[in-house]
């Protein structure tokens, strides 16, 4: 945590400058109020799926819900929605499908009939069958918060529902007026996106239910575990804040999940610990740098076509300790009629690097004149 910032949930990069004394490590171990972490409870989907018709929500969750609105308390429900890229999960076992070359998750590619990863390049057609259980019951995944609205209004239908997404908070000012609504106590229920996670102090929330805690684990994203812990961590600790108790419910496809199971523990040593190992042996940061060069241009040819002259430029000045991955498309390989592709070098000293990029840099200004647009990320946050 740079500067005078603080986090119950810092990123592994910052956990880790702490454990070298780069920073100074002061550990959060109970809340402002003494009061205590509300317990949190798995529900497996796998098994509530094979016992009721819809799709988002648990028996447990709506009871919980219900006798929540009888007692006059609140809750606070997260749709997890990381991110645009798709991919496919088995609803019977939970299974993801992975790439065997990066340890991140296929990407669904509609248009190529074909599952790719976006690091390495790899493509493998699209499954029919889960290949860990064989059950017929593996596809996309992913659903939006107005679905999830009017499930939720249908299976309650006295429940009152404030939902706070992108679409409800596109207006000035519509953020702090629906969670004023809320905390005026015109909702029972707050539905919404990460924006909910953080911050949220309301005395009466004895309740948050995760929807599907999975949503981030499935991205083609490196950080996807660290993102998930501190995500369940953070809407975690939105419940109890007064003197009532707080319950948490978490539905997941994947409760054994080591992110899961330490955000249900609320044990950020923990999760640091084994997460280090994860980023070790897959040799990424904080044990590489990582550098990421994006190339865009109206014509896709054009775009990987530059992209590839750049990777081999680059490859003569890098040591064999360096890992090039790519050049590959994006997740999103097309925005606003320009298509993007990016190649990610993770090193550890490339003494001759920064040189050779600050000079593809000033040599390319030329092609934006023909429609090019070159970028370049240090230690990006995300890949996709």
């Amino acid at each position: 945590m740079s500067g005078d910032s603080s986090s119950a949930t810092p990123s592994l990069e910052s956990r880790a400058r702490a454990q070298k004394h780069v920073y100074q490590l002061i550990q959060l171990t109970q809340r402002i109020n003494q009061q205590p972490m509300p317990k949190v409870e798995l529900i497996d989907m796998r098994e509530a799926l094979k016992q009721q018709q819809t799709t988002n929500f648990s028996a447990p969750l709506l009871t919980a819900l219900k006798a929540r609105i009888a007692k006059g308390e609140q809750s606070v429900l997260l749709l997890n929605r990381r991110g645009f890229s798709s991919f496919v999960m088995c609803r019977d076992c939970g299974f993801v499908l992975q790439c065997p070359n990066c340890d991140i998750s296929l990407t669904l590619h509609m248009d190529s009939h074909s599952m790719k990863c976006h690091y390495c390049g790899h493509e493998e057609a699209i499954p029919k069958i889960c290949p860990n259980c064989q059950s017929h019951q593996i596809r996309y995944f992913g659903t939006g918060t107005q679905k999830v609205e009017t499930e939720l209004q249908t299976l309650m239908p006295d429940a009152r529902i404030i939902r706070m997404d992108v679409d409800t908070t596109r207006k000035k000012g519509a953020h702090a007026k629906l969670l004023k609504q809320f905390g005026d106590h015109q909702a029972d229920i707050l539905l919404g996106t990460q924006m909910i996670a953080k911050g949220l102090d309301f005395p009466d929330v004895t309740l948050v239910g995760v929807i599907n805690a999975d949503t981030a684990l499935g991205l083609p994203d490196f950080r996807a575990s660290e993102r998930t812990f501190q995500l369940l961590t953070q809407v975690s600790g939105r419940a109890g804040r007064a003197d009532k108790p707080g319950q948490v419910l978490v539905q997941t496809f994947n409760p054994e999940n080591y992110a899961i199971q330490f955000a249900q523990k609320h044990d950020y040593e923990g999760f640091f610990r084994y997460e280090m190992a994860v980023r070790h042996r897959g040799n990424y940061p904080p044990y590489y740098f990582t550098v990421q060069l994006t190339v865009s241009h109206p014509e896709e040819v054009q775009a990987a076509k530059k992209s590839f002259q750049i990777a081999k430029q680059l490859r003569p000045i890098l040591s064999e300790q360096a890992i090039v991955l790519g050049p590959t498309p994006k997740s999103i390989a097309r925005i606003n009629n320009r298509y993007f592709y990016q190649i990610v070098i993770k090193y550890k000293q490339e003494p001759q690097l920064a040189a050779k990029l600050a000079e593809i840099l000033e040599t390319t200004q030329v092609d934006t004149r023909n429609g090019f647009k070159i970028g370049l990320d240090n230690e990006p946050l995300q890949f996709t």
